[in-house]
């Protein structure tokens, strides 16, 4: 839609190609749906018991899981509803090149998803979940450094796109392995929740911190989340591997 608007295509073309891009995602679902009907019918045959609340969250490692996807969904709403507003009014960035690049962040993280689930049972979860948090590191480097040209900060929005990629999905699809098939209907419900804190949230309180204080602590905001994450997620890996021997 900003690039639409930007190029002068309008508000109509922006929506066609929105409703363009949702009727080929659509058909690309039900062209998968024998994948699912394929997996549900394996799901029937595992047993699944009823988790309490307590009983979940006792479960070795689940907290630091909880905190890693609060980190993660935190770190992604303010980095792509801040964005815009951080490039311009603390870099100086015109209005359109910084909606541009916001826009990327969101393309980014859209066609890391799509890759990632070509190479993602190659690689690994824990692997593609480590991997990301540290691009997503390392684009938030990127905006905070102090270079002659702001291009160097905008790209880092897209570099933090691709890292984010893989986290959340990694993340669901490693709870039956890391804490058992029979529990991942109730912890995915639990992750959900710690997720809709992170991401409702953190946007609102850098809302605050960028009235109150400086708009230009967005990338320092960002890195809070992006250190929690990592050392959630490595310390949650010791335990899951301490566990399986």
């Amino acid at each position: 839609m900003s690039y639409c608007l930007s190029e002068q295509l309008g508000w109509r073309m922006g929506y066609r190609s929105v409703s363009i891009l949702q009727i080929v995602l659509t058909a690309a679902l039900f062209a998968a749906l024998g994948l699912w009907i394929k997996r549900k019918k394996a799901e029937d045959q595992t047993e699944e018991k009823t988790v309490t609340f307590r009983e979940a969250i006792s479960i070795k490692g689940v907290k630091l899981c909880l905190i890693s996807f609060f980190g993660f969904c935190a770190f992604e709403a303010t980095a792509g509803l801040w964005a815009t507003s951080y490039m311009v009014g603390a870099r100086g960035v015109d209005a359109e090149t910084a909606a541009r690049f916001a826009a990327l962040f969101y393309l980014g993280e859209t066609a890391g998803r799509f890759l990632n689930g070509f190479v993602a049972d190659r690689f690994g979860d824990k692997a593609m979940i480590k991997t990301g948090i540290f691009v997503m590191i390392a684009g938030v480097a990127m905006i905070f450094l102090p270079v002659p040209t702001d291009y160097v900060a905008l790209i880092g929005l897209v570099v933090i796109g691709l890292g984010a990629a893989p986290v959340y999905p990694c993340i669901i699809h490693s709870t039956p392995i890391n804490f058992g098939a029979e529990n991942s209907q109730a912890l995915v419900g639990i992750q959900m929740a710690s997720a809709y804190v992170g991401s409702t949230l953190a946007p609102p309180v850098f809302g605050l911190i960028a009235q109150y204080i400086s708009i230009s602590l967005y990338p320092l905001y960002l890195a809070v989340f992006a250190l929690l994450m990592l050392i959630a997620v490595t310390k949650m890996n010791r335990i899951l591997e301490k566990k399986q021997k």
